[in-house]
């Protein structure tokens, strides 16, 4: 069994879950396109005048999320989280912090981009989860991959979107180690309904045999009577549903989502360690953002 995780760890797992709830209250319904500065004026891509509004090019706020997980996909237990977030928006060229996440943009055109994305998990304290007593703690882990997204269909104020990162995932810890591969295909849609900006997704997921392996695998010397040794395949994760909603009120900002979550017919769903194959997650977060940039630059409405 490990020691108790240092602090430093547990900080970078507080962290990663606050960035975290940022995509998550924040589903994907504005599309960004190349913004022109009021300083450097270029050409934005084709867009119809009455979609177009200006925004600054950055924003800094902060606030505080409160959001109930399971320690793990598939745990039978959760946990309670109360953070402070970060409230950051950055309407860039190439680099963007925004709805649809912290990303940079490789390739943009009116319907296809491809970019680079960032995910994660929350860390798992064993000595609190009853399947996994005894055994090593989970760490908190960092995701970070490429990602295509085609708009399938667009109106004034709604999008529908096919989105597919794939990412290489890293414990976050003294001695940072590589835990394998994940893909995530999702569709999601995005519209505005009476000034809130709401979106759906849903979606698949897959791992490699050592991204399962990590959450999933028994090694023989944690074997006991009720939780026999296993070894995780990879292939199919399981899937995902999301809903969620925000909408700013002058300088305030308030997101809130909830997540339906489904390891049935998973690659590991065999594992001791899967003792809800159906868990649930939810949260709503509040921020002020106090500074904005002086320089504008033009964005859909």
């Amino acid at each position: 069994m490990t020691a108790r995780r240092p602090a430093a760890a547990l900080a970078a797992g507080a962290a990663i879950v606050a960035c975290l709830v940022a995509g998550l209250v924040a589903p994907p319904v504005e599309a960004q396109e190349p913004p022109a500065t009021s300083a450097a004026p270029t050409t934005p891509a084709p867009a119809p005048a009455s979609r177009l509004r200006e925004a600054p090019l950055w924003e800094l706020g902060a606030g505080v999320v409160t959001l109930s997980m399971p320690h793990y996909r598939g745990s039978e237990q959760s946990r309670a989280w109360v953070l402070p977030v970060p409230y950051f928006v950055y309407r860039g060229r190439f680099l963007r912090a925004d709805r649809e996440g912290a990303r940079a943009v490789l390739l943009e055109r009116r319907a296809l981009e491809i970019d680079l994305s960032v995910a994660g998990s929350a860390p798992a304290r064993s000595d609190g989860n009853r399947a996994r007593s005894g055994m090593p703690d989970l760490a908190p882990t960092f995701e970070f991959g490429p990602n295509v997204n085609l708009t399938l269909a667009r109106g004034a104020d709604w999008k529908v979107e096919l989105r597919a990162p794939v990412r290489a995932a890293f414990t976050v810890q003294g001695r940072s180690e590589h835990i394998g591969w994940t893909a995530s295909p999702y569709l999601s849609a995005g519209w505005m309904q009476s000034g809130w900006d709401v979106g759906v997704r849903l979606g698949g997921l897959w791992g490699d045999r050592r991204f399962h392996g990590y959450t999933y695998d028994v090694a023989s010397e944690y074997a006991t009577a009720m939780r026999p040794a296993y070894r995780a395949a990879g292939g199919r994760s399981g899937w995902q549903a999301t809903a969620g909603a925000t909408r700013r009120f002058g300088p305030w900002w308030v997101g809130t989502f909830v997540r339906a979550d489904s390891v049935r017919g998973a690659a590991f769903a065999a594992s001791p360690l899967v003792t809800r194959p159906d868990t649930w997650a939810a949260g709503i977060a509040v921020s002020y953002v106090f500074a904005r940039s002086p320089v504008m630059v033009k964005v859909p409405d």
